[in-house]
């Protein structure tokens, strides 16, 4: 008499955040649950995803020159997780009124979220004023590049291209390849790097070709020397030199 079959495990799928910790996450899960929620709340004409949005920042990071190998890695695995989560809170960016504890709870639970998920890809302390000037940059001008090429998806009236966007084209593709994208991508760049210097490795690009790198290493240069922000007074630690969106 054969055994009777196993059923695979069930995802873990993200849910309250309440107690999370890196044991409790689930990367393949979390691919799919960013690759299936829609920017903006699903504001556009055209599907786009959580997951293609971190995918095309962590290239952008990746292709940046002056970078050594393992913090090229490291800034590109930063930008590939900086939404994740979203897929435990939602979108903030799709709107809506809230109260003020509720956005306390909301900057609570996110910062405990990014922890989580951070010590679990490998990823230890905090980044540099000067990474995080980098990862911000690098979200606004993808922010900026989304504002060029997803015409009306989400901006609101007048709100047009306020931050040089990227030179890449973005192409939005659908869930089931978005979340390959953006576990592919994990998986290169959660690993010790190779020692090549591209230690991630190429993969597919979820932005199209990329043909302007060294005209956006330049854009990106520029920008970190000439216009460094500066944390306001009373900012959370905990969130300092965090990536946010555009």
């Amino acid at each position: 008499m054969s055994a009777p079959a196993t059923r695979p495990a069930l995802p873990a799928w993200p849910g309250d955040p309440s107690g999370l910790t890196a044991a409790g996450i689930d990367f393949e899960a979390l691919a799919h649950v960013l690759a299936n929620t829609c920017r903006w709340g699903g504001k556009t004409r055209r599907f786009y995803s959580v997951a293609q949005r971190a995918a095309v920042a962590s290239e952008a990071i990746e292709a940046l020159d002056g970078l050594g190998p393992e913090e090229r890695r490291t800034l590109a695995l930063r930008a590939l997780l900086a939404d994740a989560r979203i897929a435990w809170l939602g979108d903030a960016e799709a709107g809506g009124a809230t109260s003020a504890r509720a956005a306390e709870r909301h900057r609570r639970d996110g910062a405990a979220i990014d922890r989580a998920v951070l010590e679990a890809a490998g990823v230890d302390g905090a980044p540099t004023p000067e990474q995080g000037d980098l990862l911000r940059f690098v979200a606004r001008m993808t922010g900026a590049a989304e504002r060029r090429d997803l015409e009306g998806a989400g901006f609101g009236r007048g709100a047009g291209v306020a931050f040089p966007p990227l030179k890449r084209r973005i192409r939005p593709v659908e869930p089931g390849k978005a979340a390959r994208l953006w576990l592919n991508r994990f998986r290169e760049l959660a690993g010790p790097p190779s020692g090549s210097a591209n230690p991630a490795g190429a993969g597919a690009s979820p932005a199209g070709p990329n043909t302007n790198d060294q005209e956006e290493n330049s854009d990106v240069a520029h920008l970190a020397r000439t216009q460094r922000e500066k944390t306001p007074h009373g900012t959370d630690p905990e969130s300092q030199g965090r990536p946010r969106a555009a």
